[in-house]
């Protein structure tokens, strides 16, 4: 295999400057209206979920996926083959042949080759179409007895996502968004922390690894000093973006360019993330 240079230039370029974001809210919050916040033209929404009916007067495109299968299949023709992987394996260079092979004469390559940004909603879906599929594979059953076998189902699980994920991450030119759940947990001690909602724990565990940022999606007050407060009653969106924060929500800014909440705007906030709108002081704000 030929390595190839990107230059500093390139990588600052259009082509090249991409992100990858995880997007965490609880439900009704209003994630999938986060839609109507970026270019309808360059976007395309993989719905997991059916859960169009809240951006229904949104202009851009989507496609309905009721199957981890057909998750996997859009993957590959949105990222090309993996060459780290065996020619005949599902992210192989065969597979991706075959696929072209099958879907040529429909415009859906060259439709998703024209789309700049890829919305996936939702993540917690995702691992639950994978859990449906997982369990019908040989590794959710026992060799010694037949029967089934949660562990292994929950192991293919795991690895199944994360592999998808990472080959969408790595897609040249796109920036993805992945949304899910975000769930209020309390242990037998009454601690409370909010945590991604997914099947398994390996997806979980290893996402914020694997995408550029993190993001939870809340609903805000303001304190006696103006300052924003977490409040579940309250009608104010806000996207929490610092680790540390001071609400324990998951996040993580690897641009360094992000204040510790921004408005529910993701146009702007890509923007500000690649560095095409000023950042303001690092403030709580």
């Amino acid at each position: 295999m030929a390595f190839r240079i990107i230059t500093a230039d390139e990588r600052l370029s259009a082509a090249e400057n991409k992100t990858s974001l995880a997007i965490f809210g609880p439900p009704g919050v209003g994630k999938t209206t986060l839609l109507k916040s970026l270019p309808a033209e360059e976007t395309v929404c993989l719905d997991l979920e059916a859960g169009m009916k809240s951006v229904q007067d949104w202009r851009g495109d989507s496609i309905p996926v009721r199957s981890y299968t057909d998750f996997r299949d859009l993957a590959v023709l949105i990222g090309g083959h993996d060459p780290a992987q065996h020619p005949k394996s599902w992210y192989g260079a065969e597979y991706h042949a075959w696929l072209q092979q099958q879907y040529r004469g429909t415009g859906i390559e060259d439709f998703l080759a024209r789309k700049k940004i890829v919305f996936v909603d939702s993540i917690t879906d995702l691992t639950r179409q994978a859990m449906a599929y997982a369990r019908q594979q040989p590794e959710a059953f026992s060799e010694r007895t037949g029967k089934p076998d949660v562990r292994g189902a929950y192991g293919l699980l795991g690895r199944e996502v994360i592999q998808a994920l990472k080959h969408l991450q790595h897609a040249r030119g796109k920036t993805v968004i992945f949304v899910g759940v975000l769930e209020k947990v309390t242990d037998e001690f009454g601690a409370t922390t909010w945590q991604p909602q997914m099947e398994g724990t390996k997806a979980g565990r290893e996402l914020p690894g694997i995408v550029d940022q993190v993001v939870s999606m809340q609903l805000f007050g303001r304190d006696a000093k103006g300052d924003w407060t977490l409040d579940e009653t309250s009608a104010e969106r806000r996207l929490v973006c610092r680790s540390g924060n001071p609400w324990g929500l998951p996040a993580k800014d690897r641009s360094g360019r992000l204040d510790v909440t921004e408005p529910p705007d993701l146009g702007a906030l890509i923007a500000k993330i690649d560095g095409r709108a000023p950042a303001h002081p690092a403030n709580p704000s």
